[in-house]
């Protein structure tokens, strides 16, 4: 069997695709894989790393906000979308796909409509609860659409679709509390883990600087957080002007960014962070409590719907940015500092939302194809 990916764009587009190929690799004897996406995006550096073919096409999105750069960036993604169907068209005949499997990226739409026009059959991977536009095209086309949330159904068109969750890394499971916490040197305290992207952002460090500040004077509470690249220069100046002194609290832990995330996350017992997809799956499977701040900058607004997703489970309390309150928000981290029952009842709803075997449940369903 001859399998095309089509993926690109961000880690949370790439990762779910790399790792149902691996699956297929490990199950299912004679299948080639290989992976379409952009020449310049992260999925040319991840899908190689990986050990799978990669071909190119250009190809890049619209820019919805107005402005004269945006209006020629326009023009240039309008002119590629047009050459993007002989380039998919090509990339198909030389592979010679059974099925073509996306997962999102602007290089999805173009490949899997021509698969499609070829008589092609063609899968879908949507990570968030709400779909983008280029899905909800793809579709009403599709032969299956795999799904990470219940929620995303009422989303989309009429179509023959499957909840699979989204791929969870393995050393994300393989991490326990006590495991954890002997490796950080950290004792049996609460533990608070925030952040917010390998870039950082700017509300999720305020936000951490309001908590520091909080906690730090005289409660025995530790907290790691990464600041990221951009809040170098100003996640210091916002602890020098709530009066943190970290040498004095050596059980603030602030970091450019957190390289060992299955140990912070095993040893957490409340999360602050972004909602992208793949996040959240990682918090259901390792039963965290968590408060989410949606990026307000993302296509759809699509991390507020997986957000509240966690909220509506009883799994997480949402935060808006543009309605942040830091009294609510230190109210909200005392009382499940305080509760150890709350604590319990959010941990118990969000392994309850957990689906650890999304390869599999995918790659089940693709067979039932053919």
């Amino acid at each position: 069997m001859n399998i095309l990916f089509a993926a690109g764009g961000t880690a949370g587009h790439i990762n779910p695709a790399i790792a149902i190929a691996d699956y297929f690799r490990d199950n299912l004897k004679g299948v080639n894989i290989c992976f379409a996406g952009t020449p310049k995006g992260m999925e040319s550096t991840l899908v190689p790393q990986a050990g799978y073919d990669f071909v190119s096409m250009r190809v890049r999105g619209f820019q919805r906000k107005p402005s004269l750069k945006n209006f020629f960036r326009n023009v240039d993604a309008l002119y590629l979308l047009a050459l993007s169907r002989f380039s998919a068209k090509s990339i198909i005949r030389k592979f010679g796909p059974d099925i073509v499997i996306g997962t999102g990226g602007y290089v999805s739409g173009p490949i899997l409509l021509e698969a499609n026009k070829m008589g092609i059959k063609t899968a879908i991977h949507e990570q968030n609860a709400y779909p983008g536009v280029t899905n909800k095209v793809l579709a009403k086309r599709a032969d299956i659409v795999f799904l990470a949330v219940e929620e995303a159904k009422k989303r989309l068109p009429e179509c023959r679709s499957v909840v699979v969750g989204n791929p969870v890394r393995k050393n994300v499971l393989e991490k326990n509390k006590s495991q954890a916490r002997k490796i950080l040197k950290m004792d049996d305290n609460f533990c608070i883990l925030s952040f917010g992207g390998s870039l950082g952002a700017v509300k999720v460090n305020e936000i951490a600087a309001d908590l520091m500040a909080w906690h730090s004077a005289f409660r025995k509470i530790n907290h790691i957080h990464a600041m990221g690249r951009l809040g170098r220069g100003c996640f210091p100046k916002m602890l020098e002007e709530r009066g943190v002194d970290l040498k004095k609290n050596p059980r603030i832990d602030v970091r450019d960014y957190i390289h060992d995330m299955d140990i912070c996350l095993a040893a957490a017992d409340l999360v602050i962070c972004r909602a992208g997809a793949l996040t959240l799956a990682e918090l259901e499977a390792t039963a965290k409590p968590s408060i989410l701040i949606p990026s307000p900058n993302v296509a759809e607004n699509h991390q507020y719907y997986n957000a509240i997703v966690l909220q509506n489970r009883g799994a997480a309390v949402v935060v808006e940015e543009k309605s942040y309150d830091k009294n609510f928000l230190i109210q909200t981290v005392k009382s499940f500092y305080e509760d150890k029952n709350k604590l319990r009842e959010y941990s118990k709803n969000a392994a309850k939302i957990a689906i650890f075997d999304t390869p599999k449940r995918v790659f089940e369903h693709v067979m039932n194809l053919f």
